[in-house]
C-alpha cells in the first residue's frame, strides 16, 4: 500500500515578483513551500481538496469584478502540476496567483497550529432571527452562530491598492493596481502589482482572520492598543515566516556576515508594494528605515516616546513589531557568540573575507531555532490575554506567563529579553509594583472563598472533556463547544445544561464571584447600561461565553502542557448627558451611538486535575480608572452612574477594572479602512 505524503510541495516566492527580477536575490526568491497534504479522495467531503484550490481550511475564488470574469481554477492534483511541484512563478498567470494564496495561507496556519496546541477555527457566522411574540411585530433575536469551514480567498478581489480580511464576509480579499514608483530605477512605472503574490500581504491578511477567529473583540478599537495590536501581531508572523526559508536565510547571513541587524531582507515586509505606491523600500521595516533626505537606510533606535507619542495603529503597533524583532536579534546574538569566538580564534571579531559555508550554515540553524521559539512565544501568549480591551502590557505579561508554564528553565533567557525589550519602548503592564520575570507572572488564583461557583464550572468542564478530549474533526469540534457553551435541550438528545445558563442561572447574588471575573451576574443592569438577557427571565445581565476550547502544546524539551481555557465578555453602553445646569454626566446608553464599555476574563483549567490555574481578568467597572478617562468632564457626576452598584454591594470591594472609550461599530471593515492606501 503506497502512503499518503506528509506535504505537497508548491512554487512560489519568499516575498514578492520584483525580487526575481534582480540578479542578486532571483536565486533565492523563487522556492518551495511545503504544505499539508490534503487529499481529493478523503473519506471526510470537507476534508477534500478539490479545483480552486478548495480545501478544509481555505475556499480559493477567483472572480474579478473589474472585468465580471472567473478565472479557471487551479487542480493541484494535476498529473502536470504535481509533476513539477505546482505551477512555475509567474505574475500573469491567475491559477499560479491561487496556488500562491494557498500555498502561504496554509503555511501560516500550520505555524498557528503548532504554537496554539489545536486546529484553527474561523469566527462563526453570527445571524439575527424575527421572532413574534403574541401578534406584535417582530423582534430581532441573536440566533445560533453557525460554523465557518473555509476562509475564502479573493485573489483579484479589487483594482485598488489594498488588501484586507473581512469579519464580514470571512474572506480576504487582494487588490491589483499599477505602480507609481517614485523612482523608476526601483520599479517599471504602471506595471501591474498584485497584492496576492507578496509572501508579507498573504501571511499578514490571513493571521488577522485567524486572530478574529480567537478574539473576536479584537476588532473593536476600545484602546488605541487593540487595532495596533491586530496590525502588529499580523507583521510578527508576517515577519518570522521569512526565517523557515532555508536558502533566503543563509544568503541573508552570509551577505550581513552573521549581523542581522544591519539592512536585509529579513526584517522588510511588502517591499514590491511599498515601491509601488510611491515609497523609496518596503512597506514597513522591522529594523529600520529609508531616509528619504539623505537616501539611505537608518536603523531603528528606540527612544522611549514612542508609545506616548503614536497613536495610528499601523505606527503604533510598529513599536511592538520592533520590540519582538528586538528580542529575536538579542537572543539570535546570544546563541551565535560560541560560534564566533570559534571562527575568530577567541577575538569575536571576525575576519575579513567571506564567511565559510559551514559558518553560514551554523548560523542558519540557530537564527532559524531562535525564530521559531519566539514566534512560538508570540502564538501560544494569545491564550494568556484577556479576551477583550488587550495592550500591549497585557501581551507582555501573557508571553511571559505561557512561556513560564510550558518552559521550565528558560537557560537562553527570552523572557528576559522581551521584558527589556519592551522596557526600552516605554512599554510597563498596569496593575505590578515591579518589573520582573515573578511580577509579570500571573499567579494561580486563590479560589477557597468561591470554591462552589468553581466546583459548578469544574462539573460543567468533566462532561466537556469526555466529549471533547480525542476529537479531530473542526466543524465537530465547533459543534461541541457550541453545544456546551449554549445548551443542548433537544428532547430526543441528552439534556446539557450550558454554561451560559449555569453561570446566569446559578452565579447572580454572589459578589464574590463577580469581583473574581470582573463582570456582573446580578439583577440591575439596565441601571448600568448593560443589555439583559432574555433567556431566563429578562432581568439577568447578558454574559457572553467567547471562547470554550481545548489546548495541547508542546514545549522544545518536549513536555506537554494540557488545558481548557474559557473566556467571558460583557459590555455596558453609556452616554454623555446633561443635567439642568448643562452640565455633562454621563447616562445609560443604548448599543446605537453610545460609548461603550467592555470586560471580560480568561479562566485557564488544567484538562487533567481541572484546577484553575490562572484568572486573566479585564474587569467592566471601575471609578478610580473612570475618573481618570473622562478628564474633562466633572469627575463627580461621571460618578452618579455607578453609585446604585456600590450601594448593592454594601461596601465590598470595588472591581479592579479597566475603563475603555470606543465606539461600538461592529458592522464595519476596520482591516479595509486600514490597509487604504
Amino acid at each position: 500500500m503506497i502512503k499518503k505524503p506528509p506535504f505537497r510541495k508548491l512554487r512560489g516566492y519568499a516575498f514578492d515578483p520584483s525580487l526575481s527580477l534582480n540578479l542578486d536575490t532571483a536565486v533565492i526568491n523563487n522556492i518551495t513551500y511545503k504544505v499539508r497534504w490534503e487529499d481529493k479522495d478523503d473519506p471526510d467531503p470537507e476534508r477534500r481538496l478539490k479545483p480552486g484550490p478548495i480545501g478544509e481550511y481555505l475556499e480559493v475564488v477567483d472572480y474579478d469584478p473589474t472585468v465580471d470574469k472567473f478565472y479557471a481554477p487551479v487542480d493541484l492534483d494535476h498529473p502536470y502540476i504535481l509533476a513539477q511541484d505546482g505551477l512555475n512563478p509567474s505574475g500573469s498567470n491567475p491559477q499560479f496567483h491561487q496556488q500562491m494564496v494557498y500555498a502561504v495561507a496554509m503555511t501560516t496556519i500550520k505555524n498557528f497550529e503548532a504554537g496554539l496546541g489545536r486546529p484553527v477555527l474561523w469566527s462563526p457566522r453570527k445571524v439575527m432571527m424575527e421572532e413574534r411574540t403574541n401578534g406584535n411585530p417582530p423582534q430581532k433575536k441573536r440566533g445560533p452562530d453557525v460554523y465557518v469551514p473555509t476562509l475564502r480567498i479573493y485573489p483579484h478581489a479589487m483594482r485598488e491598492a489594498n488588501a484586507y480580511y473581512s469579519p464580514q464576509k470571512k474572506a480576504l480579499l487582494f487588490g491589483y493596481f499599477s505602480a507609481q514608483p517614485a523612482d523608476v530605477t526601483l520599479q517599471m512605472p504602471d506595471a501591474l502589482t498584485f497584492t496576492c503574490l507578496s509572501h508579507d500581504i498573504i501571511a499578514h491578511e490571513t493571521t488577522h482572520a485567524i486572530l478574529d477567529g480567537l478574539h473576536q473583540s479584537y476588532t473593536e478599537s476600545s484602546n488605541p492598543d487593540v487595532l495596533a495590536f491586530h496590525e502588529a501581531f499580523a507583521d510578527i508572523v508576517a515577519l518570522f515566516q521569512h526565517f523557515t526559508f532555508s536558502d533566503v536565510l543563509k544568503n541573508q547571513i552570509a551577505a550581513t556576515r552573521g549581523d542581522l541587524a544591519s539592512q536585509n531582507l529579513l526584517g522588510k515586509l511588502a517591499q514590491e508594494f511599498g515601491i509601488a505606491i510611491g515609497n523609496y523600500g518596503s512597506l514597513r521595516d522591522a529594523i529600520g528605515s529609508y531616509d528619504k533626505e539623505t537616501k539611505t537606510w537608518k536603523p531603528l533606535e528606540p527612544n522611549g516616546d514612542e508609545y506616548r507619542k503614536f497613536m495610528e495603529p499601523h505606527q503604533r503597533g510598529s513599536i511592538l513589531v520592533s520590540a519582538i524583532f528586538d528580542v529575536f536579534l538579542s537572543s539570535y546574538k546570544n546563541r551565535i557568540r560560541d560560534l564566533l569566538r570559534i571562527a575568530s580564534n577567541g577575538s569575536g571579531i571576525l575576519p575579513q573575507g567571506e564567511l565559510s559555508p559551514d559558518l553560514v550554515n551554523r548560523m542558519a540553524t540557530e537564527a532559524a531555532k531562535t525564530a521559531q521559539h519566539v514566534l512560538n512565544m508570540c502564538i501560544r501568549a494569545l491564550d494568556y490575554c484577556p479576551p477583550v480591551d488587550i495592550t500591549f502590557g497585557d501581551y507582555l505579561r501573557g508571553i511571559i506567563t505561557a512561556d513560564t508554564d510550558l518552559v521550565e528553565e528558560d537557560s537562553r533567557d527570552y523572557r528576559l529579553a522581551f521584558i527589556d525589550a519592551f522596557r526600552k519602548r516605554g512599554i510597563y503592564p498596569s496593575g505590578i509594583k515591579h518589573l520582573s520575570v515573578e511580577s509579570l507572572v500571573y499567579s494561580t488564583p486563590d479560589t477557597s472563598h468561591i470554591r462552589e461557583h468553581i466546583g459548578i464550572i469544574v462539573d460543567f468542564l468533566k462532561e466537556y472533556r469526555s466529549e471533547i478530549l480525542n476529537e479531530k474533526s473542526r466543524r465537530k469540534i465547533f459543534e461541541i463547544n457550541r453545544k456546551y457553551i449554549a445548551g443542548q435541550y433537544d428532547p430526543d438528545k441528552p439534556k446539557i445544561d450550558g454554561l451560559h445558563r449555569r453561570l446566569l442561572k446559578k452565579f447572580p447574588g454572589s459578589l464574590d464571584f463577580e469581583d473574581f471575573t470582573g463582570l456582573l451576574y446580578s439583577p440591575g443592569a439596565q441601571e448600568l447600561g448593560i443589555g439583559v438577557s432574555d433567556a431566563y427571565g429578562g432581568d439577568l445581565p447578558s454574559v457572553s461565553i467567547q471562547s470554550l476550547h481545548l489546548a495541547s502544546r508542546v514545549g522544545p524539551s518536549g513536555s506537554q502542557l494540557n488545558q481548557i481555557i474559557v473566556t467571558l465578555a460583557q459590555r455596558a453602553y453609556i452616554s454623555i448627558s446633561r443635567d439642568r445646569n448643562n452640565e455633562p454626566v454621563i447616562v445609560p446608553g443604548k448599543a446605537d451611538g453610545s460609548i461603550q464599555i467592555r470586560g471580560g476574563c480568561t479562566l485557564i483549567f488544567d484538562l487533567d486535575s481541572l484546577q484553575l490555574r490562572y484568572a486573566i481578568s479585564k474587569p467592566l467597572l471601575n471609578l478610580d480608572k473612570l475618573k481618570e478617562g473622562i478628564h474633562e468632564l466633572d469627575k463627580e457626576r461621571c460618578m452618579a452612574l455607578f453609585q446604585h452598584h456600590q450601594e448593592m454591594r454594601m461596601g465590598q470591594s470595588r472591581f479592579e477594572a479597566y475603563f475603555g472609550m470606543g465606539p461600538a461599530n461592529a458592522q464595519n471593515e476596520p482591516f479595509c479602512f486600514l490597509h487604504t492606501h
